[in-house]
């Protein structure tokens, strides 16, 4: 089976993650998936297949005779998606022969184009995989779940020599909190990857600091009549707060290395309001900056309208794994080796984000992320290319091999 049929079957199946939620998995419906990912699982003859209350999959491919010895190697991705644009059915749209020009999305009225996503243009000639414009299409991801059950299938069939290799599927990566119930010692890998980025040949060992921040706001709501200095409008305060923050230290305007503060959502009337951001940064002391300023502007504010006035409250998320990576670079360099073996241009690049891989390696399981060949996630935009699906998995394939002869 390729790797783009396997995504079209798992791409219908709604599996949303739920960050109201406290338990894990934080929505019964990733079961859905997990439970056909392991019936898939024992039909490739997978060994010491797991799948666990809280909905994590475990299986194991032992080495081949005469590899035993070779490091064991991971691979993970993860089964929820966003849950964003999900209300609806999801159908996915396949374009053959795309012309690398705009392409309506359905009849939803939205047009993928190279003006919005110029790397289309690159793309000309594949079989293209979209949305109808209404929904996610969930290669994040989705499509790295089909990557890597396409290499085992690989595998197997064509008698390639390997040594041990652990696979997972994991819950609620989308909201940050699946790793925390990782089982590093189950799973049974000397080092892993996940298949979570986007372009195919993409390799991420930098991603962000990041942190919620949730601001409670107290008002005093009073009749607007008679309302002179006692009123303390909470909406205004919450749209004061989001005015102290830098203009244009955003998401829509940072790239790169740049951090940021992102709005998420806000709610509220007159007596009360809430504002819920995500702070992210690379570097460590500009990421402690950015938390110290939303202390400040509580303070501020405080001060101003009244102790406990603003309440603020910040929950780290995960934490930049390079200098954990950096101890590993063989992952890095052998990664380029599979992509150049491939065909591929390795692409190193910060993660403006975070996968499951930033958790775990703090948790002794080194972790980068590799590109799935898709595009425009968490949106009716993402799209991917089959051809770009089939290049990941044959540098998957590379990397096996390189490994199986590799001492760490």
């Amino acid at each position: 089976m390729k790797a783009y049929e396997r995504l079209l079957k798992y791409a219908v199946i709604k599996t949303p993650s739920d960050e109201t939620s406290d338990s894990t998995p934080s929505s019964a419906c990733q079961f859905d998936l997990a439970n056909l990912l392991k019936k898939e699982m024992e039909e490739l003859v997978v060994s010491n297949i797991q799948l666990t209350d809280n909905c994590f999959l475990y299986g194991k491919l032992p080495a081949t005779k005469g590899y035993e010895n070779a490091p064991a190697i991971g691979f993970i991705a993860h089964m929820d998606t966003v849950a964003d644009y999900c209300k609806q059915p999801i159908r996915p749209i396949i374009t053959e022969h795309y012309d690398g020009k705009e392409l309506a999305l359905g009849n939803s009225g939205l047009i993928l184009s190279p003006e919005m996503f110029p790397h289309l243009e690159s793309l000309k000639g594949h079989t293209l995989i979209t949305t109808d414009g209404n929904t996610i299409l969930g290669a994040d991801d989705k499509a790295g779940i089909a990557e890597i059950l396409t290499m085992v299938e690989h595998l197997q069939m064509e008698s390639i020599p390997h040594g041990p290799i652990c696979i997972a599927f994991t819950p609620d990566e989308e909201i940050g909190t699946g790793a925390s119930h990782f089982d590093v010692e189950l799973f049974g890998a000397d080092f892993a990857y996940t298949l979570d980025g986007s372009t195919e040949g993409e390799l991420e060992y930098e991603n962000f600091n990041a942190c919620s921040a949730s601001f409670d706001i107290h008002g005093v709501s009073v009749h607007p009549g008679s309302s002179k200095d006692t009123m303390v409008n909470a909406c205004l305060l919450a749209m004061e707060i989001n005015s102290l923050l830098p203009l244009h230290e955003t998401p829509r305007d940072t790239e790169g290395y740049e951090g940021f503060y992102h709005l998420i959502n806000m709610s509220g009337d007159c007596g009360h309001a809430t504002l819920n951001y995500i702070v992210r940064d690379h570097d460590t002391d500009n990421f402690q900056r950015r938390k110290n300023k939303l202390a400040d502007i509580t303070n501020e504010l405080n001060k101003k309208w009244g102790e406990n006035t603003v309440e603020l409250h910040i929950k780290d998320q995960y934490f930049n794994m390079k200098n954990i990576i950096e101890e590993h670079m063989h992952l890095i360099d052998n990664a380029k080796l599979a992509c150049e073996r491939t065909g591929l241009t390795p692409i190193v690049s910060p993660i403006r984000g975070g996968t499951d891989g930033c958790q775990l390696s703090f948790r002794g399981l080194p972790c980068p992320d590799i590109g799935t060949g898709g595009h425009g996630y968490h949106g009716p935009y993402e799209h991917i290319s089959v051809q770009s699906m089939d290049k990941v998995v044959d540098m998957m394939i590379e990397l096996v091999k390189i490994y199986s002869t590799f001492s760490v």
